[in-house]
């Protein structure tokens, strides 16, 4: 282990220490058995610390700690099955806020990545940020042509910090999982792994510009979402120039009813985005927060969303998706014990699992939470539960969701703050079960067989001569094992034959020092000469007879 972790290591536990928060360093086996030391200490006995909640002291010493360690908290809060439900919530407040860096220095970093100067591009650049963030910050401009935009920055030298924080995480994820009983389960490392992944997206702005075309070209023609055009001759991969949108953020209730926006219909099109994008798209923008979602309120009654920043988004296999919607259909249906089958198919729990058990736990979590209205449960307090049931039934934590359960929770989120009365279950519902219809079932087969069709016809006359081929491929194949078959068994037959010839030769050598024994005691007692050299010749030619065959070479 490098010297600058070891040091960053001691770094974080003082941290930690420093905010009261002792008991998580001493939570790992081998330091179990000195937690009475901490007792020894004026510092425990005199801090105020044990006065705040213990979510707020490890919110404050990820700050502490530095951005990157309070966007891994930020990730960590949508983990409710990593964390305590109090460590959760406490870590959904962390805001991504740093310090700007200069104008100047912004200027320069532009003109670097563009290769000319500044003002060939832009007839104004504002040199206060519109924000500033951990990766990047964002200035407003005008072009040449007069389109307004803005332009987002990599933040200078912010690249060797993050792979030394991500040094630090991947440690303190080995020690847990090797040390921590719920380790093996939760996969610390891959969860690392994930945010790792999700950093070095976000440093790639090209990435980003190609997400944001991807999602616009998906809702080029939706009144449900409207995405900003990319300067793509502007974009570079630590700059990129996009178009400035006008609308009001969606955090702002108070402006979006006095311009006489239908919360009711703008809190029904968030979750319909959301669907549209998981399930008819596959590609979602997974860090829909609200800072990041504005609405334009040209037609008060049919609101339309705006988002921005794509840096981190998401998909899912095929067989996520179908087993997801299956999984929404049968939760909207109360079919609890599909979603325990489904839960066993997917391979999400043991094979081992007592399905009858499973359901009854899953049906005790969700049964209280339907024919209820938004305002009247927690999604997160429900994901928290089937997450306690999912624990007991050794269900292993699927990285790939985490991206869609984040994006999950943010949805529930807006919908509880823009109206409160708003159904999700009900409003999503629908969604699904047309999506099922046309993905699954013999409408969805129809479907598939029309679209699959002319490349069956086209390739019908070819079917003949494919057969034959692998037919003759198949025939090669079984020759290829019988000769691997016959080869195998004459290996075999080869060891044991050289193990019999082994055995002779350790038998022949055994009776040869017989003989020579026996030789040695005829020469010290000559009275015995009558009967112990015919014993030692029978040694003798008996020994010769096995070593003969024992060192015997096999002839051709």
């Amino acid at each position: 282990m490098k010297l600058t972790v070891i040091w960053r290591l001691i770094v974080i536990q003082y941290v930690f220490y420093r905010h009261g928060l002792d008991e998580l360093v001493l939570t790992l086996p081998f330091l179990r058995p000195v937690r009475f030391v901490k007792y020894l200490s004026p510092w425990y006995w005199l801090s105020n610390n044990r006065q705040r909640s213990r979510g707020q002291r490890l919110v404050e010493s990820l700050e502490d700690l530095g951005p990157i360690f309070v966007k891994f908290g930020q990730m960590l809060s949508t983990r409710k099955d990593l964390l305590p439900m109090d460590y959760a919530d406490a870590l959904s407040a962390l805001q991504d806020r740093v310090r700007p860096f200069p104008a100047e220095q912004a200027r320069k970093r532009i003109e670097r990545a563009l290769g000319f100067p500044i003002e060939s591009v832009f007839s104004f650049f504002e040199a206060e940020p519109m924000a500033s963030a951990s990766i990047a910050q964002v200035h407003a401009a005008t072009l040449k042509n007069g389109d307004e935009v803005v332009v987002k920055i990599v933040r200078p030298g912010i690249e060797p910090r993050i792979r030394q924080d991500l040094e630090i995480l991947y440690t303190i994820a080995r020690l847990a999982e090797k040390y921590w009983s719920e380790g093996p389960r939760l996969h610390p490392v891959d969860v690392v792994a994930e945010f790792d992944k999700t950093l070095m997206d976000e440093l790639d702005l090209m990435r980003e510009a190609a997400n944001a075309a991807e999602l616009r070209r998906h809702f080029e023609h939706s009144p449900l979402l409207y995405v900003p055009e990319i300067y793509w001759d502007l974009c570079r991969t630590d700059v990129l120039v996009q178009e400035r949108i006008f609308g009001i953020p969606i955090a702002q209730t108070d402006r979006l009813k006095a311009a006489g926006v239908d919360m009711k219909v703008l809190a029904e099109r968030g979750v319909e985005v959301f669907f549209t994008q998981v399930f008819d798209n596959n590609f979602f923008h997974a860090d829909m927060h609200p800072g990041n979602i504005f609405v334009d309120v040209t037609n008060p009654a049919q609101p339309k969303y705006m988002a921005i920043d794509f840096g981190i988004v998401g998909s899912l296999m095929p067989e996520d998706q179908r087993y997801i919607a299956e999984n929404f259909h049968a939760f909207f249906n109360r079919d609890y014990r599909r979603v325990a089958e489904l839960h066993v198919e997917s391979g999400w729990v043991p094979s081992s699992t007592r399905v009858e058990e499973f359901e009854s736990a899953i049906r005790t979590v969700c049964e209280p939470i339907f024919q209820k209205p938004l305002k009247e449960i927690s999604f997160g307090h429900f994901l928290f539960r089937l997450f306690q049931v999912a624990r007991r039934f050794e269900m292993e934590v699927q990285p790939q969701l985490t991206l869609l359960q984040k994006t999950l929770l943010a949805i529930e989120g807006l919908g509880r703050n823009l109206y409160p009365d708003l159904d999700l279950w009900v409003t999503a519902k629908p969604f699904i079960e047309r999506w099922m219809r046309e993905r699954i079932g013999p409408k969805a087969f129809l479907k598939r067989l029309k679209n699959e069709l002319p490349f069956m016809l086209d390739n019908l006359a070819e079917l003949p001569r494919i057969h034959l081929t692998a037919l003759k491929q198949a025939e090669k194949q079984t020759e290829l094992l019988i000769r691997q078959e016959k080869s195998i068994k004459s290996l075999r037959d080869e060891m044991m034959i050289q193990q019999q010839k082994q055995r002779y030769t350790l038998i022949g050598s055994v009776l040869l020092l017989g003989f020579l024994l026996t030789q040695s005691h005829v020469f010290y007692e000559p009275h015995s000469w009558f009967w112990l050299p015919a014993l030692a010749w029978v040694d003798l030619i008996l020994g010769l007879i096995f070593l003969y065959f024992g060192l015997k070479r096999k002839t051709a």
